[in-house]
């Protein structure tokens, strides 16, 4: 167990490396956002000098109308639009960037075996990243205006067709740095594509034999969780207790619930009436269902419940499934008492422990 975490640990820190020079990638592609541009503060501002002796005219500009009119309503509020577009450019690609961090990160951790946390770490990164990036892209860079203006006779004239166009060219240039926004765009593109290509991989993936086979097997002690074994004298009718084989103690696929009940009461499956000495019988606590411990016996009926969904089994009669959801018996364990007096596995399992998968139901 040790070393499976610090395998996770070294993936985690490894995963926030590449993320972290990605990001720094990222930013100096940013930093150039802020060089050349003109309007920015503290950059020197022309100074006109008028002769106070010679009086001078002054004209007003005509007040802008039409579409002028919204582009100058759509800067309102901003005392400087060139620079409310830089500071929402930088805020947008800083969130494509942790966006193309979390998605690196996410591959490496699923091609490497990552852990559970790190894969759900990664992928949240790179889909938060990206939607906050595209919510701010549409309020920080995307005009917020409303025109209104009475609806004129169709068709329109060439003169304002030739108006439109000029509309459309000049909305060209409202957001700044389009082509690097688009590639980074296209970068978080590429790895969802990747993604969801890698995880494809694991539908494919056949279950392998791990998922037929068990540590136990015939010779097998029966130890408590704390590494003791059992005798045929640690329980008395009626009660039950956990355990495991003296090589795979902790074990998950493992973990059996042992049980005493009154051996003329047994009635056991065809070819499994050797498999109880003295009345212990022994099933699977992981339940057919989905997985869960089924650890709760009920001495009054000889009834083994299931805590999570509620299907229920009977003891007596080879775990058989007698109300709930799972389809299947619990796997039994053929049991005997050796000549020191302690129980022992006859075998593996009757059959595969856990939820049903390529080839059970």
């Amino acid at each position: 167990m040790k070393k499976n975490g610090e395998q996770g640990t070294w993936r985690f820190f490894f995963a926030l490396a590449v993320g972290w020079g990605i990001f720094r990638v990222a930013a100096k592609k940013l930093a150039k956002v802020f060089v050349g541009s003109t309007g920015v503060p503290g950059s020197p501002v022309p100074v006109h000098t008028v002769n106070v002796e010679t009086p001078v005219a002054v004209v007003l500009p005509p007040k802008p109308t039409g579409r002028a009119a919204d582009q100058v309503i759509g800067r309102e509020g901003s005392s400087n639009p060139l620079n409310h577009q830089q500071w929402g450019t930088l805020i947008v690609m800083s969130a494509f960037a942790v966006s193309l961090a979390g998605g690196a990160g996410f591959l490496f951790a699923y091609w490497s075996e990552g852990n559970n946390l790190l894969l759900g770490a990664t992928m949240a990164l790179f889909l938060g990243g990206a939607g906050v990036g595209l919510v701010l892209w549409e309020h920080r860079l995307m005009r917020h205006t409303q025109a209104i203006e009475s609806r004129e006779k169709l068709p329109s004239n060439e003169e304002e067709r030739e108006a439109l166009r000029e509309d459309f060219r000049a909305s060209e240039h409202e957001v700044q740095r389009r082509s690097l926004l688009g590639w980074m765009i296209a970068g978080v593109a590429g790895i969802l594509a990747a993604g969801t290509l890698s995880l494809l991989r694991s539908l494919g993936r056949p279950p392998g034999p791990s998922l037929y086979t068990t540590v136990w097997g015939r010779g097998q002690r029966l130890m408590t969780i704390e590494g003791q074994p059992v005798s045929v004298n640690a329980l008395q009718p009626g009660s039950s207790m956990t355990v495991f084989p003296e090589n795979g103690i902790g074990a998950e696929d493992a973990q059996t619930v042992l049980i005493r009940v009154n051996q003329q009461s047994l009635q056991l499956p065809e070819g499994r009436s050797n498999w109880a000495p003295l009345g212990y019988v022994a099933y699977s606590r992981v339940c057919t269902h989905a997985g869960c411990p089924v650890g709760l016996f009920e001495a009054q009926t000889d009834l083994l419940l299931c805590p999570c969904h509620q299907s229920t089994f009977d003891v007596l009669r080879g775990a058989q499934p007698t109300s709930g959801p799972a389809a299947r018996p619990l796997p039994q364990l053929p049991l005997y008492a050796d000549s020191d007096g302690n129980l022992r596995a006859g075998g593996g399992f009757s059959e595969p422990p856990g939820p049903g998968f390529w080839g059970m139901p």
